[in-house]
């Protein structure tokens, strides 16, 4: 008696994940289709500003400051659909074997110059003998990176980041640890949702597209954080039971 039911709610879901698919294919065309226009406005811009840059007309001059604004909230749109672009679409991971504080390691090494400019501290924790897991190397890289970034901007002033990796009953675990400004309740409850940013002209789909990569991977991410008191985000990720054939030596 239970098979038909069992057999109705995978049914529904396949739906819902079709439906899905659907519209995230047919934003992803409506986004491309709104590019092409937006490039021609911006070269014409691009153009017009050449062109008006050489005058020392007081009128002229004007016009290039209004030219430049448009510009400006055009390089923003653009920004906003190679965003939106990035979180509607739907990836098929390439997942490889991998360590995790490798993968961590090299993220943090690409950051360091910028950390040092920002006053910001890294301190690793990385654990050397974690179980291998399977990551798409690419795009995990984003996703961490992203995290590493949103957390250099809550701490305009410098600070310290605290990153550590370690091996949990189901899996493996990395904890990213900031000194930043912290969140309000309200804040935490959104910062997942896309388009919910707290920084003007965020697009707000940076945490968002890094939350969907990660539950791609079969992972998590949950975050904790307080006013004043820094954030802490969580990423835990499965250990394959087997990894490929071709991975084993």
């Amino acid at each position: 008696m239970s098979q038909p039911t069992h057999r109705t709610a995978a049914d529904a879901n396949q739906k819902l994940v079709d439906q899905y698919t659907e519209i995230a294919r047919l934003a992803g065309g409506l986004a491309h289709e709104i590019k092409n226009p937006l490039s021609v406005i911006r070269l014409n811009m691009d153009l017009l500003a050449e062109e008006l840059g050489s005058s020392d007309s007081p009128r002229d001059r004007r016009v290039l400051k209004k030219v430049k604004i448009v510009e400006r909230e055009c390089q923003r749109l653009q920004d906003l659909l190679d965003d939106f672009l990035n979180f509607a679409k739907i990836r098929r991971l390439r997942l490889e074997p991998s360590d995790l504080s490798a993968q961590v390691r090299g993220v943090l090494d690409f950051f360091r110059p910028k950390a040092v400019e920002a006053r910001i501290e890294v301190v690793d924790y990385l654990s050397s003998n974690l179980p291998t897991v399977l990551l798409d190397r690419e795009s995990f890289h984003g996703a961490l990176l992203n995290l590493v970034l949103n957390a250099q901007q809550a701490m305009p002033g410098g600070g310290q980041l605290v990153v550590r990796t370690y091996g949990t009953a189901g899996g493996v675990a990395l904890d990213l640890i900031d000194t930043g400004c912290g969140m309000d309740e309200n804040t935490r409850t959104h910062i997942f949702d896309a388009f919910f940013s707290t920084k003007a002209g965020g697009s707000g789909l940076g945490l968002p597209t890094a939350r969907k990569i990660i539950e791609a991977h079969g992972g998590s991410i949950d975050l904790q954080s307080e006013p004043g008191r820094g954030t802490q985000v969580t990423i835990r990720l499965p250990v394959p039971a087997r990894l490929p054939a071709e991975s084993r030596s």
